[in-house]
């Protein structure tokens, strides 16, 4: 009798597993949707824009060149979001050739210690030809510029006229075509692009927060 129990009891102990399994899979197919979900809507998520006044700032101690345009490019060294936008802006350098002066600022925070804004991210900025690469202590010039966005990218004419504004990814961390990147090409030979601002997709040069919550994204 033991033996026959035993028996019947095969078919329902099978049963009971392939819909634990099933179950299994549907939970784990749910939690895998749901974390690209979030991925996808924090890749997404735009970062403060700028508004600079429309001409170069004369507080400013940068040094513009006078016979061209000039590029200002914002970053967090620590933003794994800026690594697309060194990216992107290697790929702009190439397809304006030479016909842009650049220079790239790193904003560093007050009291940290020295040299801490030489990250991987300045060691590649710096590899590309004809960029400028700068420390931003205290992000003094930053504030002059309203920029508060890892990413935050300034077109200034010749003769100071602020020209475009915003980012040159399409979304946080992405590489590739974007809108901003295509706007200051454009303006570099000079055409007339159908827009002058866009979104602009990083960290906060100056909320930790924001960027602990980049770093445990990627």
């Amino acid at each position: 009798m033991g033996s026959a129990r035993t028996v019947q009891w095969v078919p329902i102990m099978r049963t009971l597993a392939n819909r634990a399994y099933i179950f299994g899979c549907i939970v784990w197919l749910v939690s895998i949707g749901a974390g690209f979900s979030v991925l996808a809507k924090y890749s997404a998520t735009q970062g403060k824009a700028a508004f600079p006044q429309d001409i170069w700032p004369k507080a400013s101690s940068l040094v513009r060149p006078s016979d061209g345009d000039f590029l200002l490019l914002f970053v967090h060294p620590q933003c794994p979001c800026s690594t697309a936008s060194i990216g992107e802006l290697n790929r702009l350098m190439a397809n304006c050739q030479g016909r842009l002066a650049v220079s790239v600022l790193f904003v560093k925070p007050p009291g940290l210690a020295r040299e801490w804004e030489k990250s991987a991210l300045w060691r590649s900025a710096a590899q590309i030809p004809g960029v400028n690469i700068a420390c931003d202590d205290g992000g003094i010039e930053a504030a002059r510029f309203d920029a508060s966005t890892s990413g935050q990218t300034f077109l200034y004419s010749s003769d100071g006229k602020l020209l475009f504004r915003g980012g040159i990814t399409a979304s946080r961390g992405h590489a590739g075509d974007n809108a901003g990147s295509d706007a200051i090409a454009l303006l570099v030979n000079g055409q007339t692009p159908a827009i002058n601002h866009t979104p602009v997709f990083g960290c906060s040069l100056s909320d930790p927060s924001d960027l602990r919550k980049a770093i445990c994204r990627h």
